[in-house]
C-alpha cells in the first residue's frame, strides 16, 4: 500500500497538475481546446474535464502526449530512478526506509 505521506502529493494534485502543465503546453503551441480534441481524437468536452479536473483515460491521455510530443514521457514514467550522486542514493533509501 502507498503511504501518501511520503508521496508528497495526493493524487488528484498530481492529475490537476498535470492537466494544468497540458493547457499550458497546449496554449504556448497555440493550439485551440477544439484542435486539440480533434487531434487526440477526444470528444471535446473530454478535453475541457480533463482540463478543469485532471481526469481522463490513461489511453485518452497518451494521446494528448503524442499531439503534444510528449509521448516518451510516458516511456520512460516507470524507468528505474538514475542518481546523480551518492548522496542523492543515500537520501532516496533513507526515505523510503
Amino acid at each position: 500500500m502507498i503511504n501518501l505521506d511520503e508521496f508528497g502529493m495526493m493524487p488528484i494534485e498530481i492529475q490537476k497538475e498535470i492537466a494544468r502543465k497540458e493547457k499550458e503546453r497546449r496554449k504556448q503551441k497555440g493550439i485551440t481546446q477544439e484542435e486539440m480534441a480533434q487531434r487526440a481524437g477526444l470528444s471535446l468536452s473530454s478535453l475541457r474535464r480533463f482540463e478543469q479536473t485532471g481526469e481522463i483515460s490513461f489511453a485518452s491521455l497518451v494521446r494528448i502526449g503524442a499531439v503534444l510530443d510528449d509521448e516518451k514521457a510516458f516511456l520512460n514514467l516507470f524507468e528505474p530512478q538514475e542518481y546523480k550522486s551518492m548522496k542523492e542514493l543515500l537520501d532516496a533509501k533513507r526515505r523510503k526506509g
